[in-house]
């Protein structure tokens, strides 16, 4: 997959994340774990971005790492949606699914990074 390509993943992620926080009930729960929620998955997007646009391999390690840390904290708030029975899990499970491919991806390509990394510098 090349970056347009995960480009256009991470935003069909952040609209997922989107649609699942607006289904959340407005209780004090469902409105402090949404903004979360939100924050996190929109913001995997644009840290995303802006690893593309890093200058350095350094610079690119620092940014993946944020997406994968915003993305693993998606999918945080999306296991505690689902275990307290905010909504239902056919809802939320695709896009926890989603996420846990992303902190996947995103940690297999920081590792790279690093790898290679160390690779050149020998």
């Amino acid at each position: 997959m090349d970056r347009a390509e995960m480009k256009g993943r991470v935003k069909r992620f952040a609209m997922s994340v989107i649609d699942v926080v607006e289904a959340l009930p407005n209780t004090t729960a469902g409105r402090a774990i949404g903004n979360q929620l939100v924050r996190a998955g929109t913001s995997t997007g644009a840290n995303y971005r802006a690893a593309c646009r890093a200058r350095s391999t350094a610079e690119f390690i620092a940014k993946i790492g944020n997406v994968e840390e915003e993305v693993d904290e998606s999918a945080w708030w999306l296991e505690l949606i689902l275990d307290r029975g905010l909504l239902a899990a056919d809802r939320v499970l695709p896009v926890l699914r989603e996420a846990e491919e992303l902190t996947a991806i995103f940690t297999a390509t920081g590792r790279t990074a690093k790898r290679n990394r160390s690779e050149h510098a020998s």
